[in-house]
């Protein structure tokens, strides 16, 4: 029977095929897929090293993120305490929380994502495994050094959310507010890169057979967590970049004096901020999802409805982001939609925390380790949703806004919501990456005690918000009724603290990773994750036919692990695994997975030289980082488009599959695509920036240059687009000629791209328009700038398709490299229109 991709699904009944596959073929795979000896630790791609490296980490930045709170605790245990310093205190607070979001909650459940996927997946590996390492690289080195400026005085001071006007240059003079817009840019871009990943290797990645409807619950959570990212974290790298601009050039984006808002930052970060939480919650919800039905040894009840509830809290989550702004004087129908969106975004996290509660009932749950945290995440998170939906009523929230209410609200929510989850996690699938498991006697104590730190600690933070102390205050005054519940809630952040100094000694004790056995599927898990697997990922790639394959398919571990499925062997030599439909799960091909090299570690630290040195104004220093990043980022893809070996290889039971494909089907398109999202998203709320400024200062407004250039601009924004489309046209007639003149159009249509970015440049500084006096001229300005990195990009992209040329490697067996450059100019053409026409049409005349 022929599916609409056109692949037989008759042929999995060939599975599994007939006796074990020869040792010498297993033995192929452990030498293709090496581990690294000595110093290759550090240029390991092999999601087996980067996950475990990723989690290691951001438990690092947890813990150092922690112990600053503890720090903060220390200094509020008393009244008027002079512990820590005011100064002190700010930039503790700012980093605490800083690192917290955005180096920890995040970074930890995608490390998760990339260690588990693959295998949970049954894929030998995510399709970009060099990008997952890159993220890795970058995030690491930035969120070293963006704690470490806490030793120099460097650290900022603004708060995590680092509103305007405080973190303007006239409030917050100075590198420390720099340190956090250029960091946190940085890291979000690492943030991004990983959730492309995350999005094609579930969409494309699957074992056959995997269907939508048997994707495990996790790798739901992973796709709709990475789908969220690509539309939420534009907005913080569009606010981050406007506020540095702001700082070093003075454009007015968030100075009411010049035609700016300080409100329009509270948009742009809220709308990355309030999703964020969901972002951070979905993988948790996700793991908790597939842990409990393990532990209650019964499949998850309401499966379905879980999976809707989940799409449907990415949907309502990003109509939220105002539901911090209650007490900043928005219209009566705003807050009303809002507060009325906040409340609804708790229906579909109840049906999931009901479909949790239900399947505890229906089995008979075990409460080790797992179990405990499980349970504890359960009746805290559950805490902490009954004061969201408080806060969520605009009376109250003008009553507890900026209160210590909030911090425990939001702490109820995130331990609750991500944390105590994530260590569940940790206890569940640590034996997949080690020879030991954790201690279950230790794990039990080390839950108890975070267990009751938390409650300790937060509780009585909702009665010293109901009584008045505001948030972010380094003391308090005595004789407020406040002295005995901030020291209650002290002692409880030093509950918590051994409980999770209990938790690094368990790990330096029992954990034991890389060795050439694991622990095991000692909880009895449901999962692919569980099938015996080596550096490769499993032995063979199995046909999926259930939900819960390893329950309900009674022999799959031992037939996996004889070679009795697909791709038993290394048909081409080398890395690989099978690509399959998005939808059905269908094989499609075959793609040749890299090798390890140093080339993306040297673009993570050229990449994070460029921004660090950015900070401290060493502007020359930071150019040539960026150079050197770029020259590695381009040997990187060199070895991307590589020549075939052969046009079509057996992965099993004489099913044959392309070694190379192109276009739509391939899976860098799907990434190209996915990247241009998310510029799509970052210029789509740089329209949104220019049109509400206009709302706010309507009168400063000065009119657009004239109709001609405007012409001119459309017209060569349009030829650049049509140029890059000719040349993959050109490439592909297959004619002795076409190389030089696929090249050659290709060349010009970067060229023609530049001098519509130009003219158009040149016609607002001839119509006297100033990016330093009003919100008009920042927000065109800000408009041109991002489409002019875009022009610099392509020109980037024309040189290296001379290179290819030069050194021979343009031809029409492979189209990829020119059809993803095409796409990418098209799109940098559709950009240029739209911020053309938006600037010079609206408001019109």
């Amino acid at each position: 029977m022929k599916s609409e991709t056109g692949f037989d699904t008759t042929l999995y009944e060939r599975f599994p095929t007939q006796g074990a596959r020869p040792e010498s073929e297993r033995e192929q795979l452990d030498e293709i897929w090496c581990a690294p000896k000595g110093w290759q630790w550090i240029t390991a791609i092999n999601n087996n090293f980067v996950g475990v490296y990723y989690i290691g980490a951001a438990m690092l930045f947890f813990v150092l993120a922690g112990t600053l709170a503890l720090l903060m605790r220390t200094q509020l245990a008393l009244p008027m305490n002079g512990f820590l310093g005011p100064e002190t205190y700010n930039q503790l607070f700012t980093v605490h929380g800083t690192m917290m979001m955005f180096l920890f909650a995040v970074p930890a459940v995608e490390a998760l994502g990339v260690l588990l996927l693959p295998q949970m997946l049954g894929a030998r590996d995510l399709p970009f495994p060099r990008l997952s390492a890159y993220a890795f690289w970058a995030y690491l080195i930035g969120g070293l050094a963006f704690f470490a400026s806490l030793f120099f005085g460097l650290a900022p001071n603004g708060g995590w959310f680092m509103y305007p006007p405080l973190s303007s240059m006239a409030f917050s003079p100075g590198i420390n507010a720099d340190f956090w817009l250029l960091g946190i840019g940085f890291i979000e871009i690492s943030a991004i890169a990983g959730a492309i990943e995350i999005i094609v290797g579930v969409l494309r990645n699957r074992a056959p057979g995997m269907t939508l409807d048997k994707l495990p619950i996790f790798a739901w959570a992973m796709l709709i967590f990475a789908g969220m990212i690509i539309i939420a974290f534009p907005s913080v790298i569009l606010a981050t970049t406007l506020m540095e601009l702001e700082r070093v050039f003075g454009w007015p984006f968030f100075d009411p004096l010049k035609g700016g808002d300080p409100l329009l930052w509270q948009h742009l970060f809220w709308f990355f901020g309030h999703p964020e939480v969901y972002i951070i919650f979905l993988p948790a919800a996700g793991a908790m999802s597939t842990i409990i039905p393990v532990m209650a040894r019964t499949p998850l009840v309401g499966h379905n409805a879980v999976v809707l509830a989940m799409l449907a809290t990415g949907f309502i989550s990003f109509g939220v982001w105002a539901h911090h702004m209650f007490t900043t004087g928005m219209p009566t129908i705003s807050t009303s939609y809002f507060s009325a969106a906040s409340m609804a975004v708790s229906i579909p996290a109840g049906i999931q925390v009901f479909a949790w509660i239900a399947t505890m009932a229906a089995g008979k749950m075990r409460f080790s380790t797992p179990g405990l945290f499980v349970t504890g995440a359960l009746i805290t998170f559950v805490m902490g949703g009954l004061s969201g939906v408080m806060v969520a009523m605009v009376p109250f929230d003008w009553q507890a806004h900026d209160s210590y209410f909030i911090v425990a609200h939001l702490h109820y929510v995130l331990i609750g919501g991500m944390v105590f989850p994530f260590f569940a996690a940790i206890y569940y699938w640590l034996p997949m990456s080690s020879s030991r498991p954790l201690s279950e006697r230790m794990g039990k104590w080390v839950f108890w005690l975070m267990f009751a730190g938390v409650h300790i600690t937060f509780l009585p933070m909702h009665l010293i918000g109901l009584m008045g102390m505001p948030r972010r205050v380094f003391t308090f005054l005595p004789d407020r009724g406040l002295e005995l519940p901030n020291l209650i809630a002290t002692v409880g952040s030093a509950i918590t603290a051994v409980g999770i100094l209990l938790w690094i000694i368990d790990m330096m004790r029992n954990f034991r990773p890389f060795g050439p056995r694991d622990a095991g599927n000692i909880h009895g898990g449901a999962g692919l994750e569980w099938l015996p697997t080596g550096l490769y990922s499993t032995r063979s790639i199995p046909v999926v036919k259930s939900l819960y394959p390893i329950w309900e398919q009674k022999n799959l571990a031992r037939e996996v692990d004889e070679g009795r499925y697909f791709l038993p062997n290394a048909p081409t030599g080398e890395r690989e695994t099978l690509v399959t439909s998005s939808l059905n799960a269908e094989p499609q091909y075959l793609q040749r997975m890299p090798v390890p090299s140093g080339w993306h570690v040297w673009a993570a630290v050229f990449t994070a030289g460029a921004f660090l040195l950015l900070t401290i104004q060493a502007y020359w220093a930071s150019a040539i980082s960026g150079v050197l990043a770029v020259w590695c980022i381009f040997h990187w893809c060199w070895m991307l488009d590589r020549p075939r070996i052969v046009e079509t290889v057996d992965v099993g039971a004489g099913i044959r599959v392309p070694t190379y494909v192109s276009g739509p089907s391939s899976h860098g398109w799907w990434a190209m695509v996915i990247t241009l999202i998310v510029a799509g998203m970052i210029a789509a709320l740089a329209g949104f920036s220019y049109v509400f400024l206009w709302s706010r200062n309507p009168q400063d407004w000065i009119a657009p240059p004239d109709q001609i250039s405007l012409a001119l601009v459309v017209g060569g924004n349009a030829a650049a687009a049509v140029l890059g489309w000719l040349s993959c046209k050109a490439l592909a007639l297959d004619r002795p000629r076409s190389p030089v003149i696929a090249t050659a159009l290709m060349v010009l249509a970067a060229g023609v791209l530049a001098f519509a970015w130009h003219l158009d440049l040149q016609s607002w500084i001839g119509a006297g328009l100033q990016a330093s006096m009003t919100g008009q001229g920042a927000t065109v300005f800000a408009l041109l700038s991002w489409h002019g990195f875009f022009v610099a990009v392509v020109a980037l992209m024309a040189v290296y398709a001379m290179l290819r040329f030069a050194f021979g490697h343009v031809e029409a067996r492979r189209p990829s490299t020119f059809q993803l450059i095409a796409l990418f100019v098209a799109y940098s053409a559709g950009q240029g229109l739209f911020a053309t026409l938006l600037t010079r049409l609206f408001p019109g005349s």
